[in-house]
């Protein structure tokens, strides 16, 4: 697994919230719901995203839109060609915006290392022509189908992936340093070893030999490639790791431990709390989902 798989793991809706709005041209609608996480799209129509602090961002049909909470966010449908005045006999018109968003309801749906990586909010076109998939899920929502929730859990998940795989590909972007340097052929293979098996006792000389170079040609090219030392993001990765371990139900402090990489829970704490600035049971406490 690579350190994008690693910010995706974990993604999994649980009874999601869904909204599927009509707005005639020129109207809006506020997104309040207080969600960490939104995905929206425009199913037909057209127009723009406003978040509550930004600029707004124009929406066309099959684009996605990411909105990280959970602070509220306006969508403006809008105007029809030739700019006429909407009336309610219209509704069937072509020219209304159909909106459809979908919410994750808490932290322990996405992790909490997946917001601090996204802006405010983001919008990823469509280049792969989805409007029919769109409409699937539009007429999925408008339904009352035997287990709809659970399909419209994975079809979130999936669209969500979809939007974030192709968001970190756009010039736009400006991905974290350990994404681009996934493709470096050599500090690569060391990042996927480190996500790969957080818990294996590494040392410079076993991940030089993982990726087949000298220690100091490793420790010098990752800590350019990534604006750390080997070892230091090693670190920092065991205790992201720990941190969203510690938001499990019934999560100890020694379990938790030996699952990134620690015999002794008392070298973790000193570790997480130097880190995170909490020891891992005040963590817990105040990060519990």
């Amino acid at each position: 697994m690579d350190g994008l798989g690693d910010l995706l793991r974990g993604i999994r809706a649980d009874d999601a919230l869904f909204d599927r709005r009509t707005l005639p041209p020129e109207t809006s609608v506020r997104i309040t719901s207080g969600a960490p996480l939104t995905l929206c799209t425009v199913v037909r129509g057209s127009g723009r995203l406003v978040p509550e602090d930004g600029p707004s961002l124009p929406l066309r049909p099959g684009d996605a839109a990411l909105v990280r909470g959970p602070a509220p966010f306006t969508f403006v449908a809008d105007p029809r060609p030739g700019h006429e005045t909407a009336t309610d006999s219209d509704q069937g018109d072509e020219s209304f915006a159909e909106l459809l968003c979908g919410s994750y309801r808490a932290h322990a749906d996405i992790g909490r290392r997946l917001p601090a990586a996204l802006p405010p909010a983001l919008v990823v076109p469509d280049d792969q022509g989805c409007e029919a998939v769109l409409g699937f899920v539009s007429d999925e929502v408008a339904a009352d189908r035997p287990g709809q929730s659970f399909v419209l859990d994975r079809l979130l998940d999936w669209m969500l992936v979809c939007t974030l795989r192709a968001w970190f590909d756009r010039p736009e972007a400006h991905p974290p340093a350990w994404y681009l340097a996934l493709a470096d052929p050599v500090v690569g293979t060391a990042l996927r070893a480190v996500h790969d098996a957080p818990a294996r006792p590494w040392t410079i000389a076993a991940l030089a030999a993982e990726a087949g170079v000298s220690r100091t040609s490793l420790a010098e090219r990752f800590t350019a490639r990534v604006g750390t030392p080997p070892l230091t993001y090693l670190t920092e990765w065991r205790m992201a790791l720990a941190a969203e371990l510690l938001t499990e139900p019934d999560a100890t402090v020694a379990a938790v431990a030996r699952r990134v990489g620690y015999a002794d829970p008392f070298a973790f704490s000193t570790a997480f709390k130097r880190v995170r600035g909490l020891s891992p049971t005040a963590y817990r406490t105040t990060h519990a989902a």
